[in-house]
């Protein structure tokens, strides 16, 4: 659910996606990501995206406690939250290699469906997912990342 691109590339929200291209998905991938830690750190269940905006969230929690946020404030918090996620779990022995999906998807072919024969190509994807994110090779989030973000301190 939370990196669930399946918004945009069956509903199209908040545009039309093709499901089966590779190109723009880390992008997508991250940007859902931040905005669904934002969505969950609020209260709200994800469920609210399919319809609410995510400007929305911004004016529910003015109306709930006075704090004025704009999207871009918001979305700042997100990948804050995911960012520090990333340094628990690095720090309790997870790795590079634990970020992919069961080996059944990355080997066998879809058998049937529009999507028949392929398969899920995060080699691909990874790298570009990991440079988006201001994250080393290995996916470890860089000193310069945590700076921007104001969380160096913690590592």
């Amino acid at each position: 659910m939370r990196g669930y691109t399946c918004g945009a590339e069956v509903y199209g929200w908040p545009a039309k996606v093709d499901p089966l291209a590779y190109e723009g998905k880390a992008e997508l991938c991250k940007n859902v990501q931040n905005a669904t830690a934002v969505i969950n750190a609020i209260g709200m269940c994800v469920f609210t995206s399919f319809a609410l905006q995510f400007s929305d969230y911004g004016s529910l929690l003015r109306a709930a406690n006075g704090l004025t946020c704009s999207d871009d404030d918001l979305l700042k918090a997100g990948e804050r939250i995911w960012n520090l996620e990333r340094l628990f779990n690095l720090k309790a022995g997870f790795t590079k290699k634990d970020d992919t999906p069961p080996p059944r998807l990355l080997n066998e072919p879809i058998p049937s469906g529009p999507a028949k024969g392929e398969v899920c190509n995060l080699h691909q994807m990874l790298p570009e997912y990991y440079k988006l994110r201001g994250w080393d090779e290995e996916g470890k989030p860089t000193k310069e990342k945590l700076a921007e973000l104001g969380i160096e301190k913690l590592t």
